[in-house]
């Protein structure tokens, strides 16, 4: 017969099997906060429909530790050029001074190599600019930190541009740099991470702060 360890093991082993990567890109002047509430809520299973269903993986230009705007030290678990689309559920493009200096355009190009392939792309705040810089928002609705500042860009999807603090259209979601709440939000969904009433109980927990939410999200998640 089998040890309560031995099930332990083999169901800890049967989660890592079915785990699908979602991969956050990351490079030295990265906003650590923007990013903060997705990540967290993807590696936590708490309140999650299918727990533990994906884990974040970092991926970066080389294999060198990177350094966030906060000051934190990453050291990225695979280099860009090995990154395939079949190979994640996700992929997730924080903002930073990089993408106004216009670097990380070889992301921008697997960008929208998922895109193509029909892999959702999550970019925030400086990593829209890229985006724009890269046409993948020509032909998508999207949003920014304002109208202004993809218009330096020179890019042609204006039209499309929308005032809201999160988009997603298919599989592009594009937030703004003071709107990672909602960008989390917008990503859960994508993955169907929590179930509709869990995750409109989370949303109004850490966007508002009111306790009757925490209690909402606690009944949500037990129903």
């Amino acid at each position: 017969m089998r040890t309560v360890m031995q099930e332990r093991m083999i169901t800890i082993g049967e989660i890592r099997m079915k785990q699908q990567n979602v991969h956050l890109f990351v490079f030295d002047s990265l906003s650590d906060w923007e990013a903060g509430y997705a990540v967290a809520g993807i590696n936590n299973p708490q309140f999650q429909r299918n727990p533990g269903s994906y884990r974040v993986r970092t991926v970066a230009l080389r294999k060198d530790p990177v350094l966030t705007i906060g000051g934190i030290c990453i050291l990225p678990d695979i280099v860009l050029d090995t990154l395939s689309p079949m190979d994640s559920a996700m992929f997730i493009l924080p903002g930073g001074t990089a993408w106004d200096e216009g670097k990380n355009m070889e992301a921008v190009a697997v960008a929208g190599i998922f895109l193509n392939s029909g892999i959702p792309v999550a970019a925030i705040c400086g990593a829209t600019a890229g985006l724009a810089r890269g046409g993948l928002l020509d032909h998508r609705r999207h949003t920014s930190n304002a109208p202004e500042y993809l218009a330096a860009t020179q890019y042609r999807g204006m039209a499309l541009y929308e005032d809201a603090p999160a988009v997603t259209d298919d599989k592009l979601i594009t937030a703004s740099g003071v709107a990672p709440v909602e960008f989390a939000q917008h990503v859960f969904r994508c993955l169907d991470l929590y179930t509709p009433q869990v995750l409109d109980a989370w949303y109004g927990l850490f966007k508002t702060g009111r306790p009757e939410y925490f209690s909402a999200l606690m009944q949500a998640a037990n129903a």
